[in-house]
């Protein structure tokens, strides 16, 4: 069990490492670019992102998953032989894939752009995106390497190489973006298609951290593989065929919102060619899509490690058909998500302009974008927590169906809501397809489970009381700073946040210990720090 924990804490603490440079690194970059060129990088990365989940297909974890079974019957052989068939077949899907992309990256550009766009061409957009594709010859099987270390549990090559990447990839995007731009006297356009390229140099600064773990760990293994018991001798074919089945719920879970931002990406130009703002189009898509999305997934951080904990523990539960287990989990999950996401998403609303200043410029329709986009953020992290219970029991084919649903209803409502509230439009057709696709799963599990819960209700209830209350003590606290500091400068921006979160953040704690919210969605263990202080 300690072996497991451990492997867990490590991969979960490497992934976060990783996305929290993902959001920081944002910063510089946009310095570098400006805010008028930086809409350009998303126009590559939310394609890039679609076609390596088509490149990926889920395989990692399903992979992992063999190996560990196998490993665990003692036939260390087939893992082995899974293992070439897998990088070989990888390295295939991965050149196809990139192929596809960067033949298909004019058509997409034009898919993309209006003719009128003031400040992108089709052909700039074509660039960026035949440039991101290279990337695609690596990470595939880099991904599928990093599932074999993890069906041994050894999860610190996937972890390091994960951190190596991301490490890599920003240091080759944020010097080459000042290489172009302060040494050659490029154009900061030229800059952002020269920095999509670092998506695959940081791959390959993945690669060679599993390379090294895999010569230090292969005479193991091939100790293991040589005591290994007579080999079942499963096909190939059927390995891959289970394989599928298993991966795809998962690659739809990983690629449900890069789905909802290609939808935008796709229409957002037509939608707002008849509006008053028509000629900021891509200035808007790209606070949409790019920088406002950057900080609406900082509370969405929590429920991806959150859900990835979540389907042994139900499929444990389910398996053994522990009911009254199963439920406690259920209702626990609901209400911690709840519980620790929303506030995170009041806070952040209340202080989207301290937030946008900080992290990018004073700007008042990034900030406004960005206070009208953050209550997605709730339900970004519900479906994946919803979508883990149903891989749990064992009811994945719904997370396809019901995403799917909710994507038809982004598509077909994205255009005329963009007419007629811009930005917001967008905003709503994404709130709509995502609430649609949680009932579905909620409804799900609910028929399957026989799982009712006025308990859950209730907390919840009392959840939003206790933000409604922070957030009246946030706006007055506010108020009150508005007549000693000022947002200047981006230290003041930083001091208000400090001051304001701190506030709310204490308000918020010290209700939900009174009320004994926090202790019963915690457990007993909680309790007895807060004795200690009188609560």
């Amino acid at each position: 069990m300690s072996t497991l924990i451990k492997g867990t804490a490590i991969l979960t603490l490497g992934l976060f490492l990783s996305k929290v440079l993902g959001v920081i690194y944002i910063i510089p970059f946009y310095d570098l670019v400006g805010e008028d060129n930086i809409g350009l990088y998303q126009y590559a990365y939310i394609p890039y992102n679609l076609m390596l989940a088509v490149a990926i297909s889920g395989a990692p974890l399903a992979f992992s998953k063999f190996v560990a079974k196998y490993n665990s019957l003692g036939d260390y052989e087939t893992g082995r032989r899974l293992l070439r068939s897998g990088i070989l077949t990888m390295m295939v899907t991965g050149f196809i894939s990139f192929l596809a992309l960067f033949l298909l990256a004019d058509v997409i550009a034009e898919i993309t752009i209006d003719p009128e766009d003031k400040l992108f061409t089709v052909n700039d957009v074509a660039e960026v995106i035949r440039w991101v594709s290279f990337a695609l010859i690596v990470v595939p099987f880099m991904s599928l390497w990093r599932g074999f270390f993890q069906g041994y549990n050894y999860m610190m090559p996937t972890a390091v190489s994960q951190l190596i990447e991301q490490i890599v990839r920003i240091i080759f995007l944020l010097g080459g973006a000042f290489i172009v731009i302060h040494v050659f006297g490029g154009t900061p356009k030229t800059a952002v298609q020269f920095a999509v390229l670092s998506a695959a140099i940081g791959a390959l600064g993945g690669v060679l951290v599993l390379f090294y773990y895999w010569k230090k760990r292969k005479p193991e293994y091939d100790q293991l593989r040589a005591n290994s018991v007579e080999s079942y001798d499963v096909r190939l074919r059927d390995m891959y065929k289970e394989i599928l089945s298993y991966a795809l719920p998962i690659v739809f879970l990983g690629v449900a919102n890069p789905l909802f931002q290609f939808v935008d990406m796709l229409t957002f130009n037509k939608g707002m060619s008849s509006t008053e703002n028509a000629a900021n189009t891509s200035l808007y898509l790209g606070i949409l899509n790019l920088t406002a999305h950057k900080l609406v997934l900082i509370p969405v951080m929590l429920a991806t490690g959150f859900s990835m904990a979540l389907i042994p523990l139900i499929t444990k539960y389910f398996t053994l058909n522990e009911h009254k287990s199963l439920t406690r989990t259920l209702d626990q999950s609901f209400q911690m998500i709840i519980f620790l996401t929303l506030p995170a998403v009041v806070g952040m609303t209340l202080l989207s302009d301290e937030l946008y200043h900080i992290f990018y410029k004073q700007s008042g329709i990034g900030s406004e974008i960005l206070a009208h986009y953050l209550p997605a953020a709730i339900l970004f992290s519900l479906f994946p927590v919803t979508a883990s219970i149903l891989q749990g029991i064992n009811q994945q084919k719904w997370i396809v169906l019901n995403l799917m649903i909710g994507l038809l209803l982004k598509l077909s409502l994205n255009i005329p809501l963009i007419k007629m509230f811009e930005t917001d439009g967008a905003i709503a057709a994404t709130i709509i397809g995502y609430s649609v696709a949680i009932a579905m799963n909620i409804g799900v599990i609910m028929v399957t489970m026989n799982y009712r819960s006025s308990m859950v209700v209730r907390r919840i209830m009392l959840i939003l009381l206790i933000n409604a209350v922070m957030a009246a003590v946030v706006l007055l606290a506010l108020a009150g700073l508005d007549l000693f500091i000022g947002m200047d400068s981006k230290i003041q921006s930083i001091i208000r946040i400090l001051i304001v979160g701190g506030i709310g953040g204490a308000v918020y704690g010290f209700i939900s210990l009174r009320t004994g919210i926090a202790q019963k969605i915690f457990g007993e263990r909680l309790t007895k720090y807060t004795r200690k202080f009188g609560l």
